[in-house]
C-alpha cells in the first residue's frame, strides 16, 4: 500500500516510475532528418551475418518520434528482431518546423531514405545484401514511395503496420471531401502554406483526440494499478510519445491533402507530385499489410486496399490484428501478434525452399 502511496505521488510531480530503458543502439550516418543508427552489439551483427539474415530497416511515420519502434523493453520490435537474430536500423527523420516548410514527399523518397538504405547495405558490410524495410502508419507511405520511384534500390520486401492506403474508405475524409467540394483544394492547401505545416501541438491534440477513451478512462486506471509499476510505466510511455509528435512541414502536409486525401491517388496506385510521378502498382517485391477494425486512425479496409494495390506484386499478405493504431505495432497485441507474423514473413524469404 506504501509502495502505491509512493509510486502516485512520483506521478503527481511528473517523474518517471520506471527509468527510460532503450535498446543499445551504435550511430551510423547523422544529417538534418536523416539520424541513422544500429540496434544490437557487434556480436550480433556478426551473427546475423554469419545466418545469412537481411537486415531490417525501420522507417518511421512522418511526425512521430522514431522511438515509437523502441518504447521500452517489452513495447519494442527492435528488441523483437534483434531476439530473432536479424539487425534493425531505425531512421529517424526529427523535428520538423516552420524552417522545413519545403520539405515534400519528395525529399523523403529520393533522398533521404535511399541513403539510409544505402547506409545499411555498406554497414552491413555483406555483398548482395538486400533491406527489408518494415514501416508503421505513414511510413510504410514513404517506403512504398521510395520502391516505386527507385525499383533499383536493393530492397528485398517490405512490410507496412496500419499504413492507409485508400482514403475514401478511412473516416472522416469522405465527409471532409464531400463538405470541401464546392470550394476545392485550395483553401485548405493556402492554408497549410501559410501556417507552414501542421504544427506540433496541432498533431499531439488531433492524436490524443483519436483515443480519448483512454484519456477518459486514465485516472481510474491509475487508481487500480498504483501497486502496478510496470502498468503505470506503459502509460507514461505512451503519455510521452504522445507528447513528443513533431509536426508535418508545409510541403508535405499539402500533398498528404492533395495528392492523399482530395485525389486519393494512392488507392489507384499513381501520384503526380508535378514533376515527380511514382507508380506503386510497379513494386516488384513481396509485400506484408496489416489492419485492424479496432484502428481509429486506418480503417481496416483503407489498409487492405492494399491487396488489390499491390496485386501485381510477387507476394501480397494481409494480416488482421485486433487493436489501435498503436497497439499493431507496440504493446501486447503487437507482441502476440505482429511481430511473430513479421517474423514468419521475413523467414520465409530468407529460405524461401523451406
Amino acid at each position: 500500500m506504501l509502495d502505491g502511496v509512493r509510486t502516485l505521488y512520483r506521478l503527481t510531480r511528473g517523474e518517471r516510475v520506471a527509468e527510460d530503458q532503450p535498446t543499445p543502439h551504435t550511430l551510423i550516418a547523422d544529417g538534418p532528418h536523416r539520424h541513422l543508427v544500429r540496434h544490437g552489439t557487434y556480436d550480433d551483427l556478426v551473427a546475423a551475418r554469419a545466418a545469412g539474415r537481411a537486415p531490417v530497416l525501420l522507417v518511421p511515420p512522418l511526425a512521430v518520434p522514431a522511438r515509437c519502434y523502441d518504447l521500452s523493453p517489452d513495447m519494442s520490435v527492435v528488441a523483437f528482431l534483434l531476439s530473432t537474430g536479424r539487425i534493425p536500423y531505425v531512421i529517424d527523420f526529427g523535428e520538423m518546423g516552420y524552417a522545413d516548410r519545403h520539405l515534400g514527399f519528395e525529399e523523403f523518397f529520393d533522398d533521404i531514405v535511399p541513403e539510409a538504405i544505402e547506409n545499411v547495405v555498406d554497414d552491413y558490410g555483406v555483398a548482395g545484401t538486400r533491406v527489408d524495410l518494415v514501416a508503421w502508419s505513414l511510413g510504410g507511405t514513404v517506403s512504398f514511395l521510395t520502391a516505386g520511384a527507385h525499383p533499383e534500390l536493393p530492397v528485398r520486401s517490405i512490410t507496412a503496420v496500419a499504413t492507409p492506403l485508400n482514403y475514401s474508405l478511412i473516416p472522416p475524409y469522405p465527409l471532409v471531401k464531400q463538405v470541401v467540394r464546392p470550394i476545392g483544394a485550395s483553401p485548405v492547401r493556402y492554408g497549410l502554406k501559410a501556417l507552414g505545416g501542421i504544427p506540433a501541438p496541432l498533431v499531439r491534440v488531433a492524436y490524443r483526440a483519436t483515443a480519448w477513451q483512454r484519456e477518459i478512462k486514465k485516472p481510474g486506471y491509475i487508481m487500480r494499478n498504483a501497486d502496478n509499476t510496470e502498468a503505470l510505466a506503459r502509460m507514461q510511455v505512451i503519455d510521452w510519445f504522445q507528447d513528443a509528435m513533431p509536426g508535418y512541414p508545409g510541403k508535405l502536409a499539402e500533398q498528404m491533402w492533395v495528392n492523399l486525401v482530395y485525389r486519393d491517388e494512392i488507392a489507384r496506385g499513381v501520384l503526380d507530385f508535378g514533376d515527380r510521378t511514382v507508380d506503386l502498382t510497379s513494386i516488384a517485391v513481396p509485400i506484408q499489410l496489416f489492419g485492424s477494425h479496432r484502428d481509429a486512425i486506418v480503417s481496416w479496409a483503407g489498409a487492405r486496399h492494399g491487396v488489390e494495390l499491390f496485386a501485381d506484386s510477387p507476394q501480397v499478405h494481409f494480416t488482421t490484428v485486433e487493436s489501435s493504431h498503436l497497439g499493431l505495432i507496440a504493446g501486447a497485441d503487437a507482441a502476440a501478434n505482429t511481430w511473430p507474423r513479421i517474423d514468419e514473413f521475413l523467414t520465409a524469404l530468407d529460405d524461401p525452399e523451406e
